[in-house]
Order: C-alpha cells, then structure tokens, then sequence
C-alpha cells in the first residue's frame, strides 16, 4: 500500500488495534504485510486510548491473551517490545506497563515466553518499579513465577514502597508462589516502608497457610515501625487462627502469649464486621488465667509467678474505665456490656500505645453506636479523643470535622441540647488542621495559597458547617464574642476554594453542595446570621473569586426560591452596609448593577453609594488610560476592579 493519506493511517490505527484487541491475528497480517515499513512502525507504535486504558496493538494483545497476534506481530514486523502503555489490572491503574508485565499479570505463560524469545526484557519496570514477576505473583501464577525465575527475574527488585514479591504474595495469600520463592532465596525478613515483613502482612490478612510456610524458613517475629510484631497484627485484625499458631511458637514469651490474647479479645468488642462480645470475653479470660498463674514454663527470659497489668490513668473518653484486674472484675462486666466496650478500648490503646494509627477505628465505631442510641454526651466524648489522638499523631482530621458537623446537626434537628463548648473544641481542632494545611504563613492573597487539595477543600466546609451550628447555639454574649473570635481567627487564614471562593462566597451560593447527612437541614445557603458574623468578624466583602466575581455578584446572580428573595435583599444591604462595591467587575465585564433584575436591583441602587473615587476609576477604564506605577500601589487593585 502506497500514497496512504494520514486520515488512512489513522483509521489502519483503530483498525488494527481493535484487531490485536479482538485477537484477529490474520487481519493484521493481511493489513500490514506489504505496507512501507516506517508506516507499520507507526501504526504498531500507536497508543490507543479505550475504556480507561492507553494501549498498543501488542500489549492489547498481550493483555487479552491472544496469543496468534503476539506471534504474528513478533514474528513479521519489527516493533519495540518495551512499549510503554497505561493499563487497568485489578482496579488498579498500572502506568509504564510493558508487553511482558501484562501478560505475565494476566496469567498468559505461552505470550510470556514469546515476549521473552524475542528479547523482551524480564526485569522491566512500571512506574511503581512492578515487575513482571511482582505482576504474576500478584495474582499467584505460579508456572509464569518459575518460568521468569529460570529466565533471570530479579525477585529482590522491590516496588516503590519497597514491597517485595514475596510480599505480594504472602498478602495475598498465594502460598505455592511464597513457598517457591522462599526455595529460590527470596528473604522472608526484608521490610517495607512501614517496617512490615511478609508474615506481618499474611498475619493481617489471615493467610495461615502462608504464615506457618515462612515460619518454617525461618521468618524472624520482627516489630513494624508501630512496633507491632506479626501476632500483635493478626491479633489486632482477628485472625483467631493464626494467633492460636504464634502461640505455639517457643520464641512467644509469656507476657507475649497474655497480650496477644487481650488484644484479640478486644479486636471483637468494636468493630462492626466482626462483634463478638461472647469472643471478647473468652479471650480476656483466658488471658486473665494466664497473667494469674504462680507459675509458667518458658523461655530464660520469661516472667514466672503473675503478672499484674500495668497500674495506668483511666482515659475519661473511655468513661475514666480501670481494667479488669481479676477473674471477678471480668465475670462482673460480661453482665455490663458498655463495660466491656470500654474495657477493650482501653486494653487496645494500653497495648498499640496511644500513637498507633489504628486507635481511633474502633473509638469511632463505638461513639457512632451511642450515637445511634440517642447518647449523645458518650459519643462526643469518644469520637473528640479520636480526633485529638489523630491530630497529635499529624493524621488528617477531615473526617472527625465531617463527623462532627453530621452529629451535631443531628442534635440540633432533633433538639437534643448541645453545649455550645462542644463545638468550639472541634472548631480549634478544624482550625489548627488548616493552619497545618497551609503552614505557617499566614499572610497573602487567596489565590497565592499552596494547599488545593481535596481534603483541604472539604475541611473549609465542614467548618463552615460547624460555624453555622455553632451560631445556632450560642446561649449568651460570652459565648458569641468566644465564637467570634474563632470565626476572625478562620477568615484570617483567607481559605477558598479551587475557584477562588471565600468563605463569603460559598455562603452565598446555593449551588455549594451541602452535606445531606443531617447537615443540610441545619445549614442552608445563602445564611444571612452567617453572613452578619463573617462580615462582622472582617471577611472582605470586595474579595473576587478566580472569575472577578464579588460576593455580590454571587448573591445577585443566585438561583433561589420566591420565599428566599427576603434572604437576598437583606444579605445585598448588609454587604452594601459594610463597603461592598457595587461597580467591581469580573472577567465577562459584569457588574453586580448589570446581572441584577427586580427586587434585587432595586436594593441596589437604594443603598448601594458610588462614589466620586468610583467615577473616576472607571473613567480612567474606560478610556484605557494607562495608571500601571503611576498611582500608589494601594489603589492599583482599586481600579483593576472597575
């Protein structure tokens, strides 16, 4: 084929990869046999993007297991085996992905040893730094794992975060592919970024299988860099099995043994896929009888006679609850189930210690059942220690904000009293998150704010969203002129949105979606108390979007229901009441006057004051006299605004 146009090529293309896709092996041929050779090479090379994926024609090929397609194009046509190409494996996004690595995840042994024939290179990398071996370990194709062994695959190349392919493995539980691997010399005891080895991860995933396979080469029971060993994981996880083989183990001291059976014990008291308080019980009792006996055969290192659990401060968000300290203390609380609630939530944090990230799931769990259950106090109480342990431990608060905000509107909706000194706690905690979010500068424009993340973006409305409640139970002057100062506090950080919004803005606009988890019945906008106290507290009622757009323009130009037009005119008039220019224009050339219609304009040109300064900056405008270094800085924005 000769003199093909470009439009031609491009439909030989599409045509061509959807063939490789389809494993049309004789098309192809057909098609490219006797094209020029710099064509083929272009049409081979060519990444088509389908359904989420970037491919060409060999990796399509590769993926889908079309074997013929892979022989015809290595065999005929001259194409670069390591072609980069972005893929979807196992809801996972692979970017960088080769030929090889995809046959070799998706289990297709006779493509992986054409690839390899042809000169595919075996130790390729994505992005991740996965290779085709990680790719068949991942999901346990053992013959592709002993072929790429036998061939030269490196199983010591760790991924990004340092995960080993027998990691992979062992969290996967594919024991016949660990079993090889360890064969092959792969080291049980090599740590990822977490500081966890394999046996931690097939711990936690409750792989017993895999477990006793790298106990019996020899896996070290090393501490993570939480300091958990691989019993204390499956403990913590409820993996009564593997437990009850750790337990076994002669390097399982004694002191090891008890604690590994309480944290099971309290695995089961707060969690909701796996409560099981008749389990909880079982298992602090057994190691009740445990820590009591006068004496124990063990290791040289281990304790004889009882070991008495360590004389600690009861936690108040655990209802200031001391520990069981006998068989009786326990055979009392089985008959008091919020009892034994606490009782684990305490054996957890005693153990994991305070720092753990892992504390706070089953304290939140637990508030939400109060919450469930109308008591609200216990569940505030649980869910502000969860919050304060994450953000002492510089883990991101945007839930427990999220959380609160839902749970307070709740009160509120359904008019349980809510102490005003419950909201403020959570709004210093939502402060102190951003403050981190931004770091410590506190000072510039909006626009010139680093943080734009979406969890940043989240933790702005949630405390919005507790702002506003809070408004709505502050009881006296005292605790108004407390919230004020935490809403000045707020509007001097000058959050906003991806968009530029400030917090004007977003009050504003009725088309900011709300949370509707109890929050929306309680936070409606545009909110006109809301309004008062940010204007009140110092927001900027000339503050411009990334579109030019005041808070006036927003409220102008709102989308609202006839009985909210009362809400628009009195926010227009407080806006106007505190300088709000009604002349600023945005990117389209609009002004607040030129948008507005009815009601809305008419307030405007009763209260709004142009000034003689107004005039004048649109005049110098509206001729394009230039005033760039000619005016003090101060006014420069001024007249950019007109």
């Amino acid at each position: 084929m000769k003199n093909l146009t470009q439009e031609k090529i491009e439909k030989l293309k599409e045509k061509v990869h959807s063939a490789a896709k389809d494993g049309m092996a004789i098309s192809i041929f057909a098609v490219l046999y006797d094209m020029d050779k710099a064509v083929v090479g272009e049409i081979l090379s060519h990444i088509t993007e389908d359904e989420g994926q970037k491919t060409t024609p060999l990796v399509a090929a590769a993926m889908g297991g079309s074997t013929k397609v892979v022989q015809v194009l290595l065999s005929n046509f001259e194409l670069d085996l390591e072609q980069r190409t972005t893929v979807r494996f196992d809801g996972y996004v692979i970017q960088e992905a080769t030929a090889l690595w995809c046959a070799a995840g998706a289990g297709h042994l006779d493509i992986v040893k054409l690839l390899i024939k042809y000169g595919a290179c075996v130790n390729s990398k994505t992005a991740t730094n996965s290779t085709p071996l990680r790719a068949a370990c991942f999901d346990g194709h053992l013959a592709i794992v002993e072929y790429l062994l036998e061939q030269g695959a490196d199983l010591t190349i760790p991924n990004k975060y340092s995960n080993t392919c027998l990691m992979i493995s062992s969290y996967k539980g594919h024991a016949e592919v660990v079993r090889h691997l360890l064969h092959k010399g792969a080291d049980p005891d090599l740590k990822a970024h977490c500081g966890a080895t394999s046996i931690h991860f097939a711990a936690e995933c409750g792989r017993l299988e895999v477990v006793k396979e790298l106990v019996c080469f020899g896996a070290a029971m090393l501490a993570n860099d939480l300091g958990m060993t691989p019993i204390m994981v499956a403990a913590e996880c409820g993996r009564e099995k593997i437990v009850r083989f750790f337990l076994t183990q002669v390097k399982c001291t004694r002191l090891c043994r008890i604690e590994a059976l309480e944290l099971l014990g309290a695995s089961f008291a707060n969690d909701k896929e796996t409560y099981d308080l008749a389990k909880t019980f079982k298992y602090l009792l057994e190691a009740m009888t445990m820590r009591m006996v006068d004496k124990e055969d063990g290791t040289e290192d281990d304790i004889k006679g009882a070991i008495p659990k360590p004389n600690s401060e009861p936690i108040p968000a655990y209802d200031n609850h001391r520990e069981s300290q006998n068989h009786r203390d326990l055979e009392i609380m089985y008959e008091n189930r919020d009892a034994l609630h606490m009782e684990a939530l305490a054996i957890r944090e005693r153990i994991l210690g305070s720092k753990n990230p892992e504390i706070p799931h089953p304290v939140i769990f637990r508030g939400a059942v109060f919450a469930d259950n109308g008591r609200f106090d216990r569940c505030i109480a649980l869910w502000m220690h969860a919050m304060i342990l994450r953000q002492e431990n510089k883990r991101s608060i945007h839930k427990d904000l999220l959380r609160f905000s839902q749970v307070f509107s709740q009160m509120v909706t359904i008019s349980v009293d809510l102490d005003y000194k419950d909201v403020e706690r959570v709004i210093q905690h939502g402060l102190l998150e951003l403050q981190i979010s931004l770091g410590s500068d506190q000072s510039g424009s909006c626009e010139n704010k680093p943080n734009s993340s979406e969890l940043y973006q989240a933790n702005i409305l949630s405390m919005i969203y507790l702002i506003t409640i809070a408004l709505s139970v502050v009881r006296n002057a005292v605790e108004t002129e407390a919230l004020y100062r935490l809403v000045y506090q707020f509007l001097k950080i000058k959050p906003c949105l991806k968009n530029g919004y400030s917090p004007l803005h977003i009050i504003l606009d009725p088309m900011i979606c709300v949370d509707d988890f109890h929050v929306n019945s309680v936070v409606v906008f545009p909110d006109k108390k809301i309004v008062s106290a940010f204007l009140a507290c110092g927001a900027d009622a000339d503050a411009v979007d990334f579109s030019h757009n005041s808070p006036l323009h927003v409220i102008v130009n709102a989308k609202l229901h006839a009985d909210q037009e009362g809400t628009r005119q009195a926010i227009i008039k407080m806006l106007l009441q505190h300088g709000a220019h009604s002349d600023i224009t945005n990117s389209k050339g609009e002004t607040p006057y030129t948008i507005a219609s009815g009601p809305a304009l008419n307030t405007l040109v009763q209260y709004g004051n142009v000034t003689l300064r107004c005039l004048a900056a649109r005049c110098i405008r509206s001729h394009n006299i230039p005033f760039k270094d000619d005016i003090p800085a101060c006014l420069e924005k001024f007249l950019e605004w007109h």
